[in-house]
């Protein structure tokens, strides 16, 4: 079988939800191989520019659809809130996935363990990149002053938890800090009430070309319909309101039981002017008919979700628990930890290692959640490693310091990841960005001429699949265009205009 390329950004955080949808569909076909191509975006290589004065609404995901349009890879995955409500034409979001908690989360540090947002110190630092959580911060929270933090989850923590950091916290997605592991570093849950969340904020997306009908015959087993129907009503809001990175607009929804078959989809959202001072904000609802007996994939799954335990972090596949050709009792674990060096040991966000094998035919190692090491090196961040071997070149072999510790680490030689002797036979990782990678093209039966999308509307980009109901989709979509229309006529247009303009005078 051909081997099915899925492209991702380098930051650990977007491979590791690379990986959880690698993992959910080699379960449902077990007979098929990935490889992920990793790149860089423009979101990712402009640091020293805040988010809204870049301008981009596709900062982190142009790169990605170029490669997709070039088949260069099959499908790629993105947190759902980073895709622009109007995708390129030839594009279309094949699956979204079970949403996470969409809400936001308080992380503080060390010295204000303990605190919330109404009980940190007056003038307290809080660190955010969003104009969203900026004037929701400056409207209900006065008593604190709002910088700009750039970079990928590491490095804002690592900012935070620097002993000359000037933050008292920041503001993260609790959906990151979940898939990552780091539920412990969470200080404060923010209630709808405290702080709306982005549009689509918690959910995967897996954006594909719309004429890939092998892609999407695939990707629709991934499915949730609880959560498409709410992120259509958030992205039709989105999209007809004009708003994005550029302007303070959030949202929150729910989708809650009424009787046997059917749900009640609420929408709640709101736009402020940068400074929080004005608000403009309204809900609304509607009935939505669910069919109880469908006996598609995606419901079935719904379901046995709804029976399981919700887990802290998605289901990731388990290296610990992968079965190889090859036995385990003869590895050199010292060798293995050596590798990487002294940081292993010392980083903050490691647990305490297994030093032997249990005799059974799985890695003997037990790598933290979110760390595992199907194509990444569970000990430093990929982005970290990209940038060193740029730094000093393939003949080198770089002395670096752990970035939390700032501890010298052993500056011994890295081995290629497709040589890690678990997972070499699952997922190839390749860079994307490097010159050297071959340029694929997907063999004939890949494509159809004609186009899926031909057959199926798409709803603010999200293709719908025979098994996901289109009326239940256009009701949604409605919904969220009822509530930006009655936010346009009460000046919501005027209020990001004026955002828009202080934004680009700023510039």
């Amino acid at each position: 079988d051909r081997v099915i390329r899925v492209g991702s950004r380098k930051s650990e955080l977007a491979l590791i939800q690379t990986k959880h949808v690698i993992g959910q569909l080699q379960r449902l076909f077990p007979e098929r191989k990935f490889e992920i191509h990793t790149m860089s975006t423009v979101g990712d290589r402009v640091l020293n520019i805040s988010l809204p004065k870049i301008g981009e609404k596709s900062l982190f995901t142009k790169d990605l659809e170029d490669a997709l349009r070039s088949e260069k890879v099959d499908f790629v995955v993105h947190s759902l809130k980073d895709l622009p409500t109007t995708l390129p034409d030839g594009m279309t979001i094949g699956a979204v996935l079970e949403r996470e908690d969409p809400r936001d989360v308080l992380v503080v540090n060390e010295k204000h363990h303990g605190k919330t947002l109404k009980t940190l110190p007056q003038g307290s630092v809080i660190g955010t990149s969003s104009l969203r959580r900026a004037a929701q911060l400056a409207r209900f929270y006065p008593h604190l002053t709002v910088n700009d933090i750039r970079g990928n989850l590491n490095t804002r923590l690592a900012k935070l938890d620097a002993a000359s950091s000037k933050f008292a916290g920041i503001i993260l997605a609790h959906a990151g800090l979940q898939r990552m592991g780091w539920e412990g570093r969470v200080s404060q849950v923010l209630k709808c009430s405290d702080l709306l969340y982005a549009v689509g904020q918690g959910a995967l997306a897996v954006e594909c070309r719309s004429d890939a009908n092998e892609i999407l015959e695939m990707l629709e087993k991934l499915c949730c319909h609880t959560t498409e129907a709410r992120i259509v009503a958030e992205r039709s809001f989105l999209r007809t309101l004009g708003g994005g990175c550029s302007a303070p607009v959030a949202v929150s929804s729910s989708l809650k039981r009424t009787d046997h078959s059917t749900r009640k989809l609420a929408l709640h959202g709101a736009v402020w002017s940068l400074d929080g001072k004005t608000e403009i904000q309204d809900e609304v609802s509607c009935d939505l008919w669910v069919d109880e007996e469908s006996d598609e994939v995606p419901m079935k799954r719904m379901k046995k979700a709804e029976e399981e335990p919700k887990r802290k972090t998605p289901d990731i596949i388990d290296d610990s628990k992968a079965k190889f050709e090859a036995g385990t009792q003869n590895l050199d674990i010292e060798a293995l930890i050596n590798i990487h060096g002294e940081a292993f040991k010392r980083c903050p966000y490691s647990m305490q290692h297994q030093s032997t094998s249990d005799g059974q035919e799985r890695c003997p190692l037990s790598i933290p959640i979110g760390q595992d090491v199907m194509g990444v090196c569970p000990y430093f961040d990929t982005t970290q490693k990209v940038d060193l071997a740029e730094k000093f070149g393939p003949e080198q072999s770089p002395s670096a310091k752990c970035p939390f510790t700032g501890t010298k680490v052993v500056p011994t030689e890295v081995p290629p990841i497709d040589k890690c002797p678990f997972l070499a036979n699952q997922i190839k990782l390749i860079d994307a960005d490097s010159d050297a990678v071959e340029e694929k093209k997907p063999p004939n039966g890949m494509t159809s001429a004609t186009s899926s999308s031909d057959k199926m509307p798409l709803f603010c980009g999200l293709f719908c699949h025979k098994s996901t109901g289109e009326e239940i989709l256009r009701k949604s979509e409605a919904l969220g265009n009822k509530l930006a229309e009655k936010l346009i006529a009460n000046g919501a247009l005027e209020v990001m205009s004026k955002a828009q303009n202080e934004i680009r005078e700023k510039a």
